[in-house]
């Protein structure tokens, strides 16, 4: 008669892994992102700060005042680590280097109030002055403009342009006879030729930073070869002319020994300007002012052209107006950077605020994990609950037991440190305690009626219960 085999208990199901859900790595990754974006945003705005702008600057000749001067302001911008920068166009001539900034394919210029001045020009500064020197031979005064047009007139000049200045000025251009009263003098003429030749009159128009360093003035009044006279009408003939401004000539500016003029005349004159376009954005021309006014002396030819650098006039009926940016360098209203880029701030701070919560949206749904409800968590207590049938020792009901607190532990931390929510805290609460007094139930039962082999285990059980 053959024993029949005991039949084997069920095997327990193995524990279902739960994965833990964590934000640390999510939030790692947003946070250096979030760095990244922030260094990205930091060094585009200051490369857009510091970002260099090109000016094309008009001239006429490229060996002429203009160019020079251009030339040792593109070196001052670049030895003072500006931002700004020159393109210099020679054009053969000043009146097409006008031409040129008219058609708007220029930033900058030089020109002399008599020119034909473009509709957008604005002034940035006064470069120098032309003044009219009304000369005479010795001992020959000429009191009025009235005794003038009486003479045959010689101009002394760059160009033609002075000559018409002049005709116009003593209202000689409608008569027949006015171009042979008013002529251009010939290259390298002097005053005594020019007085032999039947002149009565030269007028010579140069910048006043050369008439200074002339020493030939000196040497020609010690001869007495000449008189220098005043433009007694000078504050009218700049009032019909805009483009003529009342002029000056210092005492003893032409000569100080013999001192010529011996006391101040009054005489007229023309401004060198350097302009810039209207549309030319203030805080460009304001940078440019800057470097301009505080490196005088860098710019400064050495034949005296722009040595002594003017402000432009911020006047409101000024011939030429001047530059919003000039001006308010001028004028010391220089904004500071807040002030300038207020409006582009608040605009940026508006569109960050927007892209932030944009951002924000995308890593709460996507990126970053939700706190686990504590009621998700009743499955795993659930699951202890359907394995505790398969516990037929004490030994894998303490298995079970340690799971279940195990369970427990891990939602006081999810509690404390965000990972689990307390929505359905209740549920879970119900859930645990029904399984662990399901527990304590089988655990009793064991107790009373041990499975075969395991009494041992149970009598211990029990002695250690005891």
């Amino acid at each position: 008669m053959s024993a029949e085999a005991p039949t084997p208990h069920p095997e327990m199901p193995r524990r279902r892994s739960r994965v833990v859900k964590s934000n640390r790595t999510q939030i790692l990754l947003f946070s250096v992102l979030t760095l990244a974006l922030t260094a990205a945003v930091v060094w585009g705005g200051r490369t857009w700060l510091r970002n260099s702008e090109t000016l094309v600057f008009a001239v006429g000749e490229s060996t002429g005042p203009e160019a020079r001067f251009a030339a040792r302001l593109a070196t001052v911008l670049k030895n003072n680590s500006s931002r700004l920068r020159l393109k210099i166009v020679p054009s053969g001539d000043n009146a097409k280097a006008l031409s040129q900034f008219d058609r708007k394919e220029a930033n900058l210029a030089i020109l002399r109030t008599d020119a034909r001045i473009p509709p957008r020009a604005r002034s940035l500064a006064i470069l120098d002055h032309d003044l009219f020197l009304l000369i005479s031979p010795g001992g020959k005064k000429i009191k009025t403009i009235a005794d003038l047009k009486k003479k045959k007139i010689a101009v002394i000049a760059d160009s033609e342009s002075s000559v018409a200045l002049v005709r116009n000025i003593l209202e000689l251009s409608d008569t027949p006879d006015a171009a042979a009263r008013v002529q251009m003098a010939p290259p390298g003429s002097t005053f005594d030729r020019l007085f032999t030749s039947g002149f009565g009159a030269v007028i010579k128009v140069a910048h006043a930073s050369h008439i200074v360093k002339d020493k030939s003035y000196e040497q020609l009044a010690r001869r007495g070869g000449f008189t220098l006279n005043a433009i007694d009408s000078a504050k009218s003939i700049a009032r019909k002319n805009p483009a003529v401004s009342e002029e000056t000539v210092a005492t003893g500016m032409l000569s100080a020994s013999p001192a010529v003029p011996e006391e101040d005349l009054d005489t007229i004159g023309l401004e060198w300007l350097l302009v810039a376009q209207s549309k030319l954005p203030t805080a460009t021309v304001a940078d440019l002012a800057r470097i301009i006014y505080e490196n005088k002396t860098e710019l400064a030819l050495p034949d005296g052209f722009a040595s002594k650098i003017e402000p432009a006039a911020t006047d409101k009926d000024a011939f030429i107006v001047a530059h919003p940016g000039a001006a308010e360098y001028i004028n010391d209203e220089s904004k500071s950077f807040i002030e300038r880029y207020s409006e582009l701030i608040y605009v940026g701070l508006a569109a960050l605020s927007i892209i932030g919560s944009i951002f924000a949206a995308i890593y709460t749904k996507v990126t970053r994990v939700a706190p686990e409800k504590a009621s998700q968590l009743a499955t795993a207590i659930l699951d202890i609950g359907e394995r505790m049938e398969y516990a037929k020792s004490l030994d894998a009901l303490d298995e079970l037991q340690d799971e279940l607190e195990a369970v427990l532990r891990g939602v006081v931390i999810g509690l404390r440190d965000g990972t689990i929510s307390s929505d359905g805290l209740d549920t879970f609460k119900l859930g645990y305690e029904f399984v662990r007094d399901e527990i304590g139930l089988r655990r009793e039962h064991l107790k009373r009626h041990p499975p075969p082999g395991d009494d041992k285990v149970v009598a211990v059980k029990t002695a250690q219960s005891a």
